[in-house]
């Protein structure tokens, strides 16, 4: 029996389970959520968030200390420059494990460990939407009142726009008309000279042949 179990040993030696620590913190703070074992990422949130705590107080050594532990200059550049940002109001409680299904190789517990402020399962956006919908639900009548308003004055609009185009209608036919009445007679004048010409040839040749 193991009295006082305080740190889970992972099946490996101190050094191995150092580096492996380190390498997991690198990905958490890279990628922001990495899936591993549920014994891992328990012992991960163990090591990692005395690291984030100690990135809120951006000074040298701060910084050299934070190296020590994770050795990747890119890692310790993220968290200095954007992860205390976000972290800078949270008192601790930096880290989320969410279970999955177990492994199928070997039935291992398997979980994602991700950092709460950087979350794609939980979070906000649901949070925002629940308070929009309970503050549509109480002002349903404060929206119906504008609403049934509008419906009303657009009959009034309709009206307006439709009285010009009908007195302009009349208006637009008559010279059509006009021009119609006045074409007519000049396309009359040529057909009854035409039809007179014959008659006049006519009555020359019964003079000739009388």
């Amino acid at each position: 029996m193991r009295h006082g179990k305080k740190v889970n040993h992972l099946g490996r030696t101190n050094s191995h389970r150092k580096a492996m620590m380190g390498n997991m913190a690198t990905s958490l703070i890279l990628h922001k959520r990495i899936t591993t074992t549920l014994a891992k990422a328990k012992a991960l949130r163990v090591y990692v968030e005395p690291i984030l705590t100690k990135s809120k107080s951006d000074t040298t050594h701060s910084r050299r200390t934070v190296f020590s532990y994770l050795q990747d200059k890119d890692a310790v550049s993220i968290l200095f420059r954007d992860i205390a940002e976000k972290i800078a109001s949270r008192p601790g409680g930096y880290t989320r494990i969410i279970k999955l299904e177990n492994r199928l190789g070997d039935n291992a517990e398997m979980a994602i460990i991700e950092l709460v402020d950087y979350n794609t399962v939980y979070g906000g956006d649901n949070a925002q939407t629940a308070k929009k919908t309970t503050r549509r639900r109480g002002g349903k009548a404060k929206v119906a009142a504008p609403a049934a308003k509008a419906e009303a004055a657009a009959p009034v609009a309709e009206e307006v726009v439709e009285a010009p185009v009908v007195d302009k209608a009349p208006v637009a036919e008559a010279p059509v008309a006009e021009v119609a009445a006045e074409e007519a007679p000049v396309a009359e004048a040529p057909a009854a000279t035409e039809e007179q010409a014959p008659a006049a040839d006519n009555e020359e040749n019964a003079e000739k042949g009388e």
